[in-house]
C-alpha cells in the first residue's frame, strides 16, 4: 500500500482570505476592542486608543523576529524575566556508608604506610619497581652521538623523557 506523506506541515492553513486563523483573531479582536470603545469614549481620546490598539493587533498577526511570531517572543521575553534566573545548587545531605579497611600487617599503622609511599615519589630519584621505568643507557648513547640535538627532561614524578631541541634562529 501507498500512503501519501504530507509535507508542509508546519505552514498555517489560510482560513479567511490570505490570512491564517490566528492572525484573522489578532486583527479581529483589534477590531472589536476599537469599535466597542467607540461607544464609551469621545472622538480625540478614541482616536488615541485606536492608534495604540491597531498597531499592536496588527504586529501581533503579522511581525515574526528570528521566523517567530510576536506573540511566542513575547511570552519567552515575559517568562525569561518573571523566571529567577540565578541557580545555586546545593548538595542534599545524605547518608554516606563508610567502609572499613583492612588492616595491613606490616606492623605500622595504614597511614604511615602511605606517607612513606608518598615521601619516596616525591623525593626518590631512583624508579619504583613495577611502577616506574628506569632510563636505558643505550638509548642515551644513542641520542649523544646522533646530529640532532635533544635534551632530557625529567617529569614531576621521577620519569625521565627525551624531547627533540628545536633551535629557531
Amino acid at each position: 500500500m501507498q500512503f501519501q506523506v504530507p509535507q508542509f506541515i508546519e505552514t498555517e492553513d489560510k482560513i479567511v482570505g490570505p490570512l491564517t486563523l490566528t492572525q484573522f483573531l489578532y486583527v479581529a479582536a483589534g477590531g472589536g476592542v476599537c469599535f466597542i470603545l467607540f461607544f464609551f469614549l469621545q472622538t480625540p481620546l478614541w482616536i488615541f486608543f485606536v492608534l495604540l490598539i491597531m498597531p499592536a493587533s496588527v504586529s501581533l498577526a503579522f511581525v515574526k523576529i528570528n521566523g517567530r511570531s510576536l506573540p511566542v517572543v513575547l511570552l519567552a521575553a515575559l517568562g525569561y524575566y518573571w523566571k529567577p534566573r540565578f541557580y545555586i545548587w546545593q548538595r542534599e545531605e545524605e547518608a554516606v556508608p563508610t567502609m572499613q579497611l583492612p588492616k595491613i600487617g606490616t606492623g605500622g599503622s595504614t597511614r604511615s604506610l602511605l606517607d612513606s609511599l608518598v615521601d619516596q615519589l616525591k623525593t626518590s630519584k631512583n624508579p619504583i619497581p613495577k611502577r616506574e621505568k628506569a632510563i636505558a643507557p643505550a638509548i642515551t648513547d644513542r641520542v649523544k652521538s646522533s646530529k640532532e640535538r635533544f635534551e632530557t627532561l625529567r617529569k614531576i614524578t621521577g620519569e625521565a623523557e627525551t624531547a627533540r631541541r628545536v633551535d629557531y634562529r
